[in-house]
């Protein structure tokens, strides 16, 4: 997300309030840390604003929230008055939430311009629809994922200990995973980070009360690494991550890091889980992937193929791939070429020598090299 101006411009703002506090500020080590310290910002700036306020900041927040899930979940990047109408915004009081709404102009049909409204960045708006859907359940009971629900959590509204926030989120993991463009992969990062003590914390300097309910993190754990064995696309997989990340879990990414300081990840026979959490470390690693060498992960237990299709997120990741005296065949070539043409990638240069390659696995690489869309420069057989 370093790639990405407006994050760094987040980043910049939220570190530079935090480094000029006393030498007791914690640094976010979190996505969730980092945007709810944002969000505290911008609401400290309309404070230093003389100006009318019909609504109070929390008011303010819990609108834009509800606007921001219910766009969201319609795909929409962009909306009009009569969207933030519905969600009992004025327009001209969402004005001075400048740092978190803005008003932008396009030209329709070339004859008038109308308004429309965007948040600053995507990333705002997620991080906003999931605090929504948090507050939603913590303080009302309510899950917006099944509206049909209303009627039972407003049955128990002094039976706590029969709400269970895990189950929220189970359900959020699913809805995510069901997307087929992951639009809602940040947003369950974020839903999940806010449910940490440390990020409640935060929570109060904006809120008022910020509801409570019975919450097992373990449980949530347990499941997400349940979906991370049922073996998803790689992208999803290391979404699960992240989540787990936010939750302050990395008992899986301990124990591929113990195999990689071993040098015993050649004789182990990883399971679909480890094998995710094998991407994940190696993408996610402060080493630069400048140039990957498979015959690292390749032994008796991982075939030379095997191997190659499960870090295809890494081999794309990556300038320069080492695959020589390998025993890659056709089938790890063709597994490779249309990882390749499916996704953007990185790789330019790729070592393929001392491997035995038929005409097919040679023809579908040499066509890739010689397509001007991809990036692959050249190919040593």
């Amino acid at each position: 997300m370093c790639h990405i101006p407006v994050f760094c411009w987040i980043s910049a703002a939220v570190l530079e309030k935090m480094l000029s506090r006393a030498e007791s500020g914690e640094i976010p080590k979190t996505l969730t840390q980092m945007y709810t310290h944002f969000l505290i910002l911008q609401t400290n700036i309309t404070h230093e604003k003389h100006y009318e306020k019909k609504v109070t900041d929390e008011d303010m927040i819990v609108k834009l929230g509800k606007l921001a899930f219910q766009q969201l979940v319609k795909g929409n990047l962009i909306f009009y008055e009569e969207d933030l109408r519905e969600c009992g915004i004025d327009v001209r009081e969402a004005a001075v939430y400048s740092g978190v709404c803005t008003q932008i102009f396009r030209e329709e049909f070339g004859l008038f311009q109308g308004k429309v409204f965007c948040f600053v960045h995507l990333s705002i708006q997620e991080h906003l629809a999931a605090l929504y859907v948090h507050l939603s359940f913590t303080k009302n009971y309510i899950n917006v994922f099944d509206q049909t629900e209303q009627s039972v959590f407003s049955k128990i509204l002094n039976q706590k200990k029969y709400v269970s926030l895990s189950e929220l989120h189970k359900r959020a993991v699913d809805v995510a995973l069901r997307s087929k463009n992951g639009h809602l992969d940040l947003f369950l990062r974020f839903l999940l980070g806010l449910s940490l003590e440390s990020n409640q914390t935060l929570l109060r300097e904006l809120m008022t009360q910020t509801g409570s309910c019975n919450y097992n993190k373990e449980e949530t754990v347990e499941f997400i690494k349940q979906k991370i064995r049922e073996n998803h696309s790689s992208e999803r997989s290391i979404n699960l991550f992240h989540c787990l990340n936010e939750l302050g879990d990395d008992s899986l990414m301990q124990e591929i890091q113990d195999y990689l300081r071993s040098g015993e990840i050649r004789e182990t026979k990883l399971s679909s889980s480890q094998w995710s959490a094998l991407v994940y470390v190696l993408l996610t690693s402060e080493q630069k992937m400048d140039e990957f060498n498979l015959k690292q992960f390749v032994g008796a237990q991982n075939t030379a193929d095997e191997v190659l299709q499960k870090l295809l997120p890494v081999i794309k990741e990556s300038r320069s791939v080492q695959l020589s005296n390998c025993g890659v065949t056709d089938e790890g070539c063709a597994a490779l070429a249309s990882a390749l043409r499916s996704n953007p990638s990185h790789l330019r240069e790729l070592y393929l020598s001392g491997n035995k390659l038929g005409k097919s696995g040679v023809k579908l690489l040499s066509d890739l090299k010689d397509d001007p869309h991809y990036k692959l420069e050249t190919i040593y057989y």
